[in-house]
Formats: C-alpha cells, sequence, structure tokens
C-alpha cells in the first residue's frame, strides 16, 4: 500500500478548499479566493507563508522571480488558479515550485465554473 504523503495536512487544506467553494461558488478572481483561504488558514491555526519570493538563478546570475501562492506547514506548496482546467503549464509551474523549494507536495487547485477542482502533484512523479 502507498503511502499518503502529508495526509492529514492535505485533507485539511482541500476540505477548506471545498468550504471556500461551496460557500463562494465560482467567478471571481484569484486574489479573492486567496484571501478567503488565508482567513481560512488563520482560523483552523494552520502555519502557512503567502506569496512566497523565489529567485532563479543560472550559474550564479539572477535571471528572473516569482511567487508561491502558498507554503502551508512547510510542508505543500499550494496553488490556486480560477480557470476551467489545469493546463500542462500549470502543472509544470507547480513541480517548478516543487524543485525550487525542496518541498515534496504541491496541490493545484481550480475554482472552475462547475466545480472545484484540485490535484496533488509529487516531486519527481510526473
Amino acid at each position: 500500500m502507498v503511502e499518503i504523503i502529508h495526509k492529514e495536512l492535505s485533507y485539511k487544506i482541500v476540505g477548506i478548499l471545498y468550504d471556500i467553494y461551496n460557500n463562494l461558488g465560482s467567478g471571481y478572481q484569484e486574489k479573492y479566493y486567496q484571501n478567503a483561504i488565508k482567513m481560512a488558514f488563520e482560523k483552523e491555526g494552520i502555519p502557512f507563508l503567502e506569496q512566497v519570493r523565489a529567485d532563479l538563478d543560472f550559474k550564479g546570475k539572477f535571471i528572473g522571480r516569482y511567487y508561491i501562492d502558498f507554503v502551508v506547514g512547510h510542508k505543500i506548496v499550494l496553488e490556486i488558479k480560477v480557470s476551467t482546467n489545469f493546463s500542462r503549464r500549470d502543472i509544470r509551474q507547480v513541480i517548478g515550485y516543487l524543485k525550487k523549494s525542496g518541498l515534496e507536495l504541491g496541490i493545484l487547485a481550480t475554482f472552475a465554473t462547475e466545480s472545484l477542482k484540485y490535484k496533488r502533484i509529487l516531486k519527481g512523479f510526473h
């Protein structure tokens, strides 16, 4: 039997995402879902970092930067979208975040029109 990485924390995150979707529904900008997630994490006492800056370099030279939506419990990358489906680009984005952060698990979630969708992404399994 395969062990689920960070099972309890990832279940809490997904539960929060469903609660937000069930209360707000779809059709809002990403920033509003992000604010709701932040409020829910604070209410539940779940430690998190928001808009985590990650600088990229090549051979010691700065080439760019990006921001990870959330790092939850110093264990899980959470990236949120408002598109209808996940694109390969979205999945590759989370894989890049996992590489840069050294974390093993990412959750990609989209507050799509018909329902909340989420995908667990493991470092090295894509």
